[in-house]
């Protein structure tokens, strides 16, 4: 036979033995399994029951298998490094405000700071050995660059140069005293502060904050929001500032720090007066003590922003009386503020003033001029950045500051 076919006969006969051999050979089991029966104390492969399967993507199952018997706790993974581990989420605490009694009385070093000026060089000039013409003049001067308004100026210069005259008195202790019942008598302590902020009978009080652009409005609502936290009354903000993008989200912050509820609109532009009436609507619901509408910045010689205003009122007043309209100007803008609360006390009746930034260059006689011009009791000052920072009007308490 041909040597060639031979060889080829071999080869075929080799490869058939070969594949028969690979063929009969059971298969290799899978990494990780047992080898031979695995017994009832032998651990899982892998070292976790069920492998492969997360344990949050895990159907939840009963206790028990299906013949009755206990299903044993899977062990627990070894704990991972420090690195790896992954903080759980937990809701933040809710402030605590300070208590709104004596804020004045703490934060009366810091407003005695900014306006001690205006306290030294009144004291200075009225107890000078010899009080001239010329010293009468430096003191209206330096009344009149406190804000403190022509008017109530040359009434307290009036008074003071006749109870000097009378008394004869230079001793700084006397004229300080003078200059401080002279003062007091100025801004009047006679005057209603109170926060109209106590729930009626079938529902809640209504308070509305208005004033110009830039005056810190969303900023004082929030803070007037924590004041009555601190009193323990129930509040709901609304958010009708609805031509400020932030605006309804910074008021949500302000309420979320302290558990109060804000209405809000997410669409850009919405009607205010409806932003307005469903915070009353939800404030009756949820039977609250104070709803405090924040409104849009108005320009006061803008007639048609305005009348916005006015129409806000008439559609909260559909539902419940407004009690409390509150208007915040910046002391820092002197005259100008009062100009500004001339127009708005035109549209809407004002029953309080908030005066923002009484610290830092602000000029105390402001506070005297505004409740001359409007006959409205200054009730809330704002005495810096702090969230706490917002204090009840106390007409001694003020004086005090001024001439400390």
């Amino acid at each position: 036979m041909d040597p060639i076919i031979l060889i080829s006969l071999a080869s075929v006969l080799i490869v058939g033995l070969g594949l028969l051999a690979f063929i009969g050979r059971p298969p290799k089991p899978p990494k990780g399994t047992y080898p031979t029966t695995r017994d009832a104390n032998d651990p899982a492969p892998g070292g976790v029951a069920g492998a492969g399967t997360a344990v949050l993507d895990r159907p939840e199952t009963d206790d028990a298998g299906p013949s009755g018997t206990a299903v044993a706790e899977p062990e627990a993974p070894p704990a991972a490094p420090a690195s790896d581990v992954v903080e759980t989420e937990t809701a933040p605490a809710l402030d605590t405000p300070a208590p709104a009694a004596g804020r004045l009385a703490r934060l009366r070093a810091r407003l005695a700071k900014s306006n001690n000026i205006f306290g030294k060089g009144l004291l200075a000039l009225l107890s000078s050995d010899n009080i001239t013409e010329d010293v009468w003049d430096e003191v209206e001067e330096t009344l009149l660059l406190a804000d403190l308004g022509t008017a109530p100026t040359l009434e307290l210069v009036d008074n003071l140069r006749e109870r000097v005259t009378v008394e004869g008195s230079r001793d700084p202790q006397q004229v300080k005293a003078m200059l401080h019942e002279e003062l007091v008598k100025m801004v009047d302590p006679g005057m209603d502060r109170r926060l109209d902020a106590t729930r009626k009978q079938d529902r809640p009080a209504v308070m509305m904050v208005v004033g110009v652009n830039g005056v810190g409005k969303t900023t004082t609502v929030g803070k007037i929001g924590r004041v009555l936290v601190a009193e323990d009354r129930r509040v709901v903000f609304g958010a009708a500032d609805t031509f400020r993008a932030a605006a309804a989200e910074q008021l949500a912050t302000w309420g979320a720090r302290v558990g109060v509820d804000t209405v809000r609109s997410h669409e850009d532009g919405a009607d205010p007066a409806s932003v307005a009436f469903e915070a009353v609507k939800t404030g009756i619901d949820q039977e609250a003590d104070v709803v405090i509408v924040d409104t849009a910045g108005r320009l006061q010689n803008k007639s048609n922003l305005m009348d916005e205003l006015g129409k806000i009122k008439r559609v909260i007043e559909k539902q419940a009386a407004v009690d409390e309209v509150l208007l915040v100007l910046d002391a820092t803008t002197g005259q100008n503020g009062l100009a500004q609360a001339k127009v708005f006390a035109e549209v809407v009746n004002i029953t309080g003033i908030v005066l923002t930034k009484l610290d830092g260059t602000a000029k105390g006689g402001i506070v005297v001029a505004i409740q001359r011009e409007l006959g409205v009791p200054v009730k809330l000052v704002g005495l810096g950045e702090g969230p706490d920072d917002l204090a009840p009007f106390n007409a001694e308490g003020f004086v005090d500051a001024l001439l400390d």
